[in-house]
């Protein structure tokens, strides 16, 4: 009895499929095989113009050539945005013909540089959608002999809005400028701190391959092996492949814990004092954010069992991080209402200066009543600009008193007090800390009710300890209404 099989097996543009008639099969009994070759191809040959590009070997069910046998990341890519790229564009009463280069497979985003190949080239619909090559590059000599390393089409993550490869080359400009905000950040400045970028114990925040490895992303990518390192670049906190969470993220913005919360991830490092080290606070702004192993505790701490924590990383505020540091909005002409531009909050500037035209400026540095203060408004911790600008003046203000006040009385105290040597963590050290938390200009907007009990507890603690009274009248009362914002 023959049974012919017509299921495809990817790898080559016409595979041999393998049938076998077989007669007694019980164990010890006679074998007779006889193999049965027949063509099956498995896309359609790309016209010269594609470059080499495949596209989709199915276009209705979605199924790009290379879904044939990557399966996993097929499945996934199909729950992004890209995989509905086409439809989007289509459903734009505003679309353009030159929008079609970024919602389709062609040069945008991968090592190709001329702009004719793939669908610009063909207008064939089955390169359209942001589809596997799109990143990776074209397939097809892949697929015609996937052994061959050199024709691994694996992709970069480097990213710049000066670069021919990668998300830049889509994910820029006036309506999506990602990378263009992203290049203003810290996250983005490629000068900023490069030598932590490989060094243990810096490198899992600091680089990307650090990072990646630090959360177990077994991902392969141009730059993985070399001896450089590079920033903190898209496919850190975005997968490519998985849409999981939202903006295909690879945590979630919206738990409150500091393990799982993509953001705190990294920005919780040394909360609480290292009583062998004389380094302050670095990066504790999610523990403070939650209220939660934060600071130094001095005896007696009359909020050691309470939660403290404001508005800012409650129930109220969902998106916790995200909401202030990543707000995004569109700005349009004061006078004719006309579009001017979609601003992404990847400069992860939370209060930045506006230009004359309304856009915000990540490197300026202007005063207080020329930042903007419109992410505070849009959770529900704070009614208007104006109620968040005149909370943020009265915390700052209270905590820089505060810090002001406790280091004055913390040079008086002897210098034998501050020793990193002798295994005992003193009062002046942990005051010390605190010292440094409430330096960290965020902390009296994170969490202004935890910092300023922290250091009217502190400075309590070091008059008890050392006889060391306030230089002046400042009030040790908490007068920052805990609970409130």
């Amino acid at each position: 009895m023959e049974r012919l099989s017509r299921k495809p097996i990817p790898g080559f543009a016409a595979r041999t499929l393998v049938l076998l008639l077989a007669g007694g099969f019980a164990l010890g009994a006679c074998v007779d095989e006889r193999e049965v070759f027949l063509p099956f191809p498995l896309y359609d040959e790309p016209a010269a113009a594609a470059r080499g590009f495949l596209g989709y070997s199915d276009q209705q069910a979605k199924l790009p050539v290379c879904g044939n046998c990557h399966v996993g990341q097929h499945s996934e890519w199909r729950q992004t945005a890209h995989a509905g790229a086409w439809e989007t564009l289509q459903a734009n009463p505003n679309a353009q013909e030159f929008c079609e280069g970024c919602h389709t497979v062609g040069a945008n985003g991968n090592v190709i540089t001329d702009d004719l190949v793939g669908y610009q080239a063909t207008k064939e619909a089955r390169y359209e959608d942001v589809q596997c090559e799109a990143c990776h590059g074209p397939g097809l000599d892949h697929v015609t002999n996937p052994d061959a390393d050199a024709n691994k089409p694996i992709a970069s993550i480097l990213v710049g809005t000066d670069l021919t490869n990668g998300c830049g080359e889509c994910h820029q400009g006036s309506h999506h400028g990602f990378v263009d905000e992203w290049a203003q950040s810290r996250h983005g400045d490629a000068a900023s701190r490069p030598q932590y970028r490989e060094r243990e114990g810096c490198r899992n925040c600091h680089g990307a391959r650090g990072a990646l490895e630090a959360w177990g992303v077994d991902a392969e990518y141009v730059e993985k092996d070399g001896s450089d390192g590079i920033g903190i670049v898209c496919a850190v906190c975005h997968d490519p492949h998985d849409a999981r969470h939202a903006g295909q993220l690879r945590f979630p913005i919206d738990v409150p814990e500091v393990d799982v919360n993509l953001c705190m991830k990294c920005h919780q490092r040394r909360a609480v004092p290292d009583p062998g080290s004389s380094r302050g606070p670095h990066s504790p702004q999610g523990p403070l954010l939650l209220g939660e192993n934060v600071g130094w505790q001095p005896p007696n701490f009359q909020y050691a069992d309470v939660q403290i924590r404001s508005t800012h990383g409650s129930e109220a505020n969902p998106r916790l991080c995200a909401t202030c540091h990543v707000n995004a909005y569109d700005v349009t002409d004061a006078i004719t209402g006309d579009f001017v531009l979609s601003v992404k909050g990847h400069s992860f500037k939370p209060i930045p200066c506006l230009n004359q035209d309304g856009t915000p400026d990540p490197e300026a540095d202007c005063a207080l009543g020329e930042r903007t203060f419109a992410s505070c408004t849009t959770s529900g911790c704070h009614g208007s600009e104006d109620a968040a600008r005149s909370a943020y003046i009265v915390a700052t203000n209270r905590i820089a008193s505060l810090v002001q006040t406790l280091d004055g009385m913390l040079a008086q105290v002897p210098a034998s007090e501050f020793d990193n040597n002798d295994n005992i963590f003193t009062t002046a050290e942990g005051a010390n800390f605190n010292v440094g938390l409430g330096e960290i200009t965020s902390s009296a907007i994170h969490n202004p009710f935890l910092t300023e009990a922290l250091l009217t507890a502190s400075i309590r603690q070091v008059m008890t300890d050392y006889g060391v009274m306030t230089a002046s009248d400042i009030s040790l009362a908490n007068i920052l209404p805990l609970g409130q914002q």
